[in-house]
């Protein structure tokens, strides 16, 4: 047991498990916007948003809180004219009726205009306005929060890039205290760190909790968990734990796709990741009647485990992170199960063995259904878990080490489906469709 990392490991759960107002994606691009208009110092008269591929697909479909429209044009929009830089993540959470009218002028103006951008960031944004003989440009990089240059008339006013010449910085997954991740180190702290240190992560239940209710009250997206809990109502489903679990996750995704104004606690830069990672937890919790510690642990131990996972990856990966962050889920669900690690193990490489290769295909309503299928493998894999039953180490990418079969799964998820994200944004691309079609 390394307790020299414990402080290490409580850091990395509040850089990656932070508030986030809608999709980080076309919210990442809001703030951008957001700044860009500060830095100009008027509402601009023309918007040019140049986005890498993987930013342009997770954008282009999935609601933007408080405009009950879709895609990256009205995200960019309602930024430019309601967005706060200062509030990060949650850049739209003070927008007016007004601002949203005057962002849906900048659209019938035809002022937004939206570009893929090729380069070697899989996270990138770039935000460049014009307003009269002024202009200003924001780039966003690597993190959906992380303004890494801030110009304007061609003046940088601030910069996070190297200088020229300067040796490049690691990428951030497998820097820094990602390095020193691995799951049992993970197990040790989750269990063993003094409660108190950990009780911050009960944050994540009050936000996500909030979001699973509305998506169960209103009609948002496809309803999957809405859905779910009617048909316990009619009797066509069992009200066991598996259900329980899927439709509290599945609402809270149907609700912030479909563009609710409720902020999220994310995990990763993703909010979709940020729900799995918590609502099948406290599903479970409250269905066993787990004690608060017991909850606290089992949070901490589905977030982190879904971080270290998520780290053997880009950010914005090929591989749909529902399946990632359910993977982390199921060890909370082990550990309130009386499970010990070796449980642990085995659920890690049942969800490895079960939903490995699941595409990413963009942020939309339909994420709610990969997010069900992946906490209904979660909970059926910590069942099996329990009952040390698991995939054997000569089926697929599944290897007896546990830290292999998680880098296998990095290295599935990264350059094994490149090729895959490429095709996947051409099909996207090449529909006939409005990026900011009204909400149904």
């Amino acid at each position: 047991m390394n307790k020299e990392l414990w402080n290490d490991f409580i850091a990395l759960i509040k850089q990656e498990v932070v508030p986030a107002l809608g999709c980080t994606e076309p919210i990442a691009v809001a703030l951008a916007a957001a700044k860009a208009a500060e830095t100009l110092g008027s509402v601009p008269e023309k918007v040019e948003v140049f986005l890498s591929q993987n930013v342009l697909k997770n954008g282009m479909s999935v609601g933007i809180p408080g405009t009950g429209l879709y895609g990256i044009e009205i995200a960019t929009a309602v930024g430019v004219v309601g967005g706060k830089s200062e509030y990060g993540l949650e850049v739209l959470k003070d927008m007016t009726p007004e601002q949203l009218e005057k962002g849906k002028a900048l659209l019938s103006a035809d002022a937004v205009k939206v570009s893929h951008k090729q380069v070697a960031d899989v996270l990138y944004i770039e935000i460049v306005v014009t307003g009269g003989n002024d202009t200003a440009r924001v780039v966003i990089k690597k993190r959906h929060d992380s303004i890494t240059l801030v110009e304007k008339n061609g003046k940088v006013l601030f910069s996070a890039e190297p200088e020229a010449g300067s040796e490049p910085e690691e990428q951030e997954q497998g820097s820094g205290v990602f390095k020193n991740l691995n799951e049992k180190e993970i197990w040790d702290f989750a269990v063993n760190a003094p409660l108190e240190s950990l009780e911050f992560i009960m944050d994540a239940v009050e936000l996500n909790r909030k979001i699973s209710d509305e998506g169960l009250r209103g009609d948002y997206g496809l309803k999957v968990g809405k859905s779910i809990n009617e048909n316990i109502l009619k009797g066509l489903l069992q009200e066991d734990l598996s259900n329980e679990a899927v439709k509290r996750t599945a609402s809270g995704t149907d609700a912030r796709m479909a563009g609710s104004s409720l902020p999220v606690m994310s995990n990763s830069g993703s909010g979709n990741q940020g729900i799995t990672a918590t609502m099948p937890v406290v599903a479970v919790g409250e269905r066993l009647k787990s004690t608060h510690e017991q909850m606290v642990r089992a949070l901490i131990l589905s977030h982190l485990t879904a971080i270290h996972m998520k780290s053997k990856m880009d950010r914005l990966s090929p591989l749909c992170g529902a399946s990632i962050a359910a993977t982390g889920a199921s060890c909370g669900v082990v550990y309130l199960l009386g499970g010990a690690f070796e449980h642990v193990e085995y659920a890690i490489k049942n969800m490895v063995g079960n939903v490995a290769g699941m595409v990413c295909d963009g942020a939309k309503n339909s994420c709610a259904l990969k997010v069900a299928s992946c906490v209904s493998a979660g909970v059926q894999g910590a069942l099996l878990a329990i009952n040390r039953i698991g995939v054997s180490d000569i089926d697929g990418i599944v290897e007896e080490d546990l830290e292999r079969t998680i880098n296998n799964l990095g290295v599935l998820g990264s350059s094994g489906m490149a090729e895959t994200d490429k095709v996947i944004l051409s099909i996207m691309t090449s529909k006939v469709k409005s990026q900011s079609k009204k909400a149904v």
